[in-house]
């Protein structure tokens, strides 16, 4: 694709702080971050969304987060790393690494909500249908 800023970064035509790279992933420091240390994983083939990955890819993707996680964690004496799948801000399949400390005073996910009385048993039946 050739106006994704990921596939650029991939490319080198866009510079990024680089801090992972095998074959089939890379991992830069997000330019907005969250806390210092926030990176992004991503696929060098352009998939727009997870779901349209290979799972092989998929499977790239966590195991190189999950190593990074780890490294992360240690090198900004993280209390623990937020991984999330968003995918609206970059259309290019990636995941956020975060490191977050029990006082940040960041939300530790989105409110919750409650569901309705029956509501549960509903949402989880038309769930259940596409599988």
């Amino acid at each position: 694709m050739n106006e994704c800023i990921f596939c650029k970064i991939i490319k080198g035509e866009i510079p990024a702080e680089k801090i992972y790279e095998d074959d089939e992933i890379l991992a830069f420091l997000d330019i907005k971050p969250v806390n210092p240390g926030h990176t992004l994983v991503i696929p060098k083939k352009h998939y727009e969304k997870m779901e349209a990955a290979p799972d092989e890819v998929v499977a790239d993707i966590f195991i190189g987060a999950k190593k990074l996680m780890k490294t992360i964690k240690e090198a900004m004496s993280a209390d623990f790393v937020a991984l999330s799948v968003v995918g609206i801000d970059v259309p290019h399949f990636h995941i956020h690494l975060i490191p977050r400390y029990f006082n940040d005073k960041m939300p530790v996910f989105w409110p919750k909500k409650e569901y309705r009385k029956g509501e549960k048993e509903t949402v989880a039946e038309k769930i259940k249908i596409f599988l």
